[in-house]
């Protein structure tokens, strides 16, 4: 490897752990509200925590379009150009995806005689405290930010190919279980890992991240617009 090479790998290692640390402690954005209108962080109701992650959400896509709006502009016009090979490749990925993590999902519950993961009776109680609110959350911000997060900073690191979409979808996977309170909630990680692999495989095969954000996006919203009607 060149030295130029090794120094723009670098570059992008730091870029990757600040980004990845800004959406790990992005909770703390949420302080700047709370300041701001001396709410009572200790009496947070479902409502209000949906308001507080739209913000947080909004802060983060907004800084990470900030630093990545070359790469972004440029992934775009990749996307446009074969939209319908694209969205055809988007579509197969997705479904594979769904059928895996629904399997694993169904098998688990099976198996442990457990209901759904913890990060998902989360998600469930925010969408029933402000449904309409949360298809703008969970359907269109959270998928660009966890996209470029999971997708965008692993790609610049691992480039193409398994490594690159093996470890994008388990870190994705493991994300969504880290405060799990049970053994078995960490088995979770396998049809959220389905998920994400099949998103990082989108990526890896169209070089646009808008292939796996929109999937992304399209997941969310049906699952969301499932729950409240």
């Amino acid at each position: 490897m060149k030295i130029k090479d090794k120094k723009n790998l670098l570059i992008q290692i730091i870029k990757g752990i600040l980004v990845f640390l800004l959406f790990y402690y992005s909770a703390y954005i949420q302080l700047i509200p709370i300041a701001l209108f001396n709410l009572d962080i200790h009496n947070i109701s479902d409502s209000l925590n949906v308001l507080l992650s739209c913000f947080s959400n909004i802060v983060l896509a907004i800084i990470l379009w900030f630093i990545y709006r070359k790469e972004l502009k440029k992934e775009w016009n990749i996307f446009r150009n074969k939209a319908l090979e694209n969205v055809d490749i988007m579509v197969k990925y997705w479904v594979i995806g769904l059928v895996c993590m629904m399997a694993s999902n169904i098998l688990i519950s099976v198996l442990f005689k457990t209901g759904q993961a913890e990060n998902e009776q989360a998600v469930q109680s925010m969408i029933t405290a402000l449904p309409w609110a949360m298809l703008i959350d969970a359907g269109i911000l959270a998928p660009f930010v966890e996209e470029v997060v999971f997708r965008k900073c692993f790609r610049n690191v691992f480039k193409k190919g398994w490594l690159f979409v093996l470890v994008s979808g388990l870190v994705f996977g493991g994300m969504h279980v880290v405060t799990s309170s049970s053994i078995v909630g960490y088995l979770f990680i396998i049809p959220y890992s389905c998920l994400g692999i099949s998103f990082a495989l989108m990526y890896d095969k169209t070089d646009t991240i808008f292939t796996s954000v929109f999937a992304h996006m399209l997941h969310n919203t049906l699952l969301t617009l499932i729950s409240i009607l």
